[in-house]
């Protein structure tokens, strides 16, 4: 059957094509593709093309189809699987597979399987590290966001403390300690501060900095500090940008003391060290953004790696384990990531966007698949229906919705937008 998707072929190289899925094998699953969200780790693809770690082909022979946070329908299942997934049913994929030790990926690695396709197969190697995972809502866009959550999860397990005298290492963050994320009202840090504050192993403050006092605002909105102390955790909002000293600033918030656990958003130097500098004892630094420039690096002290047992974590997607515990989450209505949608598009709007990830501001753009639509920013939606009654319509409903994306948008695109 034909599917239409978009494929990388090289550095910028992206293309909207339809072409024929090949014949479906006993150990395969054909799915449907509804919605996808448009990760930055995917404009680094284009950016890198074959130099890219999770690249295994001959891109330009063999171009893969890109995105890796998607959500569908299960359309037909090979004889393999039949006893344990059914036609019909949602899913969402853990695209992390891990599989025999590679680094490969739906999204960067495979022909047939990518979030921005309408069609696709699903091979075996998912299947087989349980990694096709059921999805239970009656939404798509919150399973296009459970990938980005399951990241933020992972990395908050990663994190790990020690006793004096004992080398176990205690996973996760501090319990009741101090949490510091910086450059943090990005859509993952606003994903990292609803899971800081509604998951089982909370800290007892939380401090966001960042430079935009608009992006923060937001934030204190959406994730408010009411919230927070209903859930027993102090949260402080800081712009940074005109402190003589930062970093004595946050400390002097955080009770005069250093940090337990401090995450930067950010592949900014001088970020990355004032994260080091706001260490304290034992504390746990987690470089949650990846660069784009495969020399980047910052200055750490070593002085306090060896006396004060400072350390450092890198996480870059989280686990089988995540991605069940972020679905869990939001299905039960503990996490509600929808604000870090903030902007919406079709299939052919899907190779410009990645190309431009980094110079379009807010959070994540969220694509339809079977969609013909420009990307458009949930709050330019009244401005474009002044001209376009679809968008006319569109601004009233996330009106109603405090101008978030919502499962009554999402139907009304899904029924009236014109397919691709």
């Amino acid at each position: 059957m034909k599917t239409k998707a978009v494929r990388i072929y090289g550095v910028n190289d992206l293309r909207m094509e339809e072409f024929d899925l090949p014949e479906l094998k006993d150990d395969e699953i054909l799915a449907r593709v509804i919605s996808d969200s448009i990760c930055m780790s995917t404009h680094k693809l284009a950016m890198q093309g074959e130099q890219h770690k999770r690249v295994r082909h001959n891109l330009k022979t063999n171009p893969v189809i890109v995105g890796h946070e998607f959500c569908g329908y299960i359309e037909k299942v090979g004889k393999k699987w039949a006893g344990k997934y059914r036609e019909g049913s949602k899913f969402a994929i853990q695209p992390a597979l891990n599989y025999q030790g590679t680094l490969w990926a739906p999204g960067y690695s495979y022909e047939y399987i990518g979030g921005d396709a309408t069609y696709i197969i699903i091979p075996n190697e998912v299947m087989e590290m349980d990694c096709l995972l059921e999805y239970k809502a009656d939404n798509f866009f919150m399973g296009s966001l459970s990938e980005p959550v399951s990241c933020i999860v992972g990395a908050f397990h990663a994190q790990y403390h020690t006793k004096a005298g004992s080398y176990v290492h205690e996973m996760g963050i501090k319990e009741g300690g101090s949490l510091a994320l910086l450059a943090g009202v990005g859509p993952m840090g606003l994903g990292a501060i609803d899971y800081a504050i509604h998951n089982k192993r909370k800290p007892s403050r939380v401090v966001v900095t960042d430079i935009d006092d608009a992006r923060l605002n937001r934030a204190a909105q959406l994730l408010s500090v009411e919230e927070a102390k209903k859930q027993g955790v102090e949260m402080i909002y800081v712009n940074t940008k005109d402190l003589a000293d930062p970093v004595a600033h946050l400390k002097e918030l955080n009770g005069g003391n250093l940090f337990d656990d401090v995450f930067v958003f950010a592949p900014v130097k001088p970020v990355v060290e004032m994260g080091d500098r706001l260490l304290g004892h034992d504390g746990c630094l987690n470089f949650f953004a990846g660069p784009t420039d495969p020399a980047f690096s910052a200055m750490l002290n070593f002085y306090n790696v060896h006396y004060e047992s400072h350390h450092l974590v890198g996480t870059s997607g989280g686990n089988t384990d995540d991605m069940i515990e972020s679905l869990t989450m939001m299905a039960d209505g503990t996490l509600n990531p929808v604000f870090m949608i903030t902007h919406v598009g079709g299939l052919n709007a899907v190779p410009q966007t990645v190309i431009d990830l980094d110079k379009i501001p807010g959070g994540k753009k969220l694509i339809y698949t079977h969609k013909k639509m420009d990307l458009v920013a949930i709050a330019d939606f009244a401005e474009r229906g002044k001209t376009d009654p679809f968008y006319a319509e569109l601004a009233k409903i996330c009106e109603k919705h405090h101008n978030l994306w919502n499962k009554e948008a999402e139907d009304f695109v899904l029924a009236h937008a014109p397919a691709v």
